[in-house]
């Protein structure tokens, strides 16, 4: 169980290390392109090509990555009218139940992102914009943060497992990383 209690643990840290080291760094580096297009188009009159398109890809690749880190914040949508007022246990029930929808989604994003990643880096694709940078980085970020997504919805299945059958004494163990919104 130690062995389990350390992997849940380790995945449950990385998706928090790369919410808040890289993908908080990643947000202003955004703000920081678009002030500068902001800047450039209004103040010198002088438009890029290159930060508009540069900030979509960025949030793009922010966007699918950040699913895991928000899993572990217990921050995804989650309509819970009657779910918030059940005990623990019956909450880690249902979540369990539900985790059906969330792993047939979860698992598909992997599989299709993996397809279209693998053909966008096999043809080294590009935005063929004015621009034309590559587009296969961001497609990469796909299964990747897919991948991050399912690992993490697999430590929230665990941990719900453990607060069913009362085996949750280590309260670390039990609530840390505890996507408590990421079914529907």
């Amino acid at each position: 169980m130690t062995a389990l209690r350390m992997l849940l643990r380790g995945i449950t840290w990385f998706n928090e290390w790369l919410g808040r080291a890289v993908l908080a760094y990643l947000v202003l580096v955004m703000f920081a392109l678009l002030f500068i297009e902001v800047n450039m188009r209004y103040v010198f009159n002088a438009p890029t090509v290159w930060t508009g398109e540069l900030t979509q890809m960025l949030f793009g690749a922010y966007a699918i990555l950040a699913g895991a880190y928000i899993m572990t914040q217990r921050a995804h949508v989650n309509v819970d009218i009657f779910y918030s007022r059940f005990p623990r246990r019956v909450q880690a029930g249902v979540d369990i139940l539900t985790s059906v929808l969330f792993f047939a989604f979860v698992l598909v994003l992997v599989t299709e992102g993996y397809s279209m990643a693998a053909d966008s880096v096999s043809r080294w694709e590009t935005s063929r914009s004015a621009w034309d940078p590559p587009l296969w980085p961001v497609k990469v970020a796909i299964p990747v943060g897919a991948g991050l997504l399912l690992l993490q919805g697999t430590v929230k299945l665990i941990r719900d497992f453990l607060v069913l059958f009362n085996l949750d004494n280590d309260e670390d163990i039990a609530h840390a990383g505890d996507g408590g919104g990421d079914q529907l």
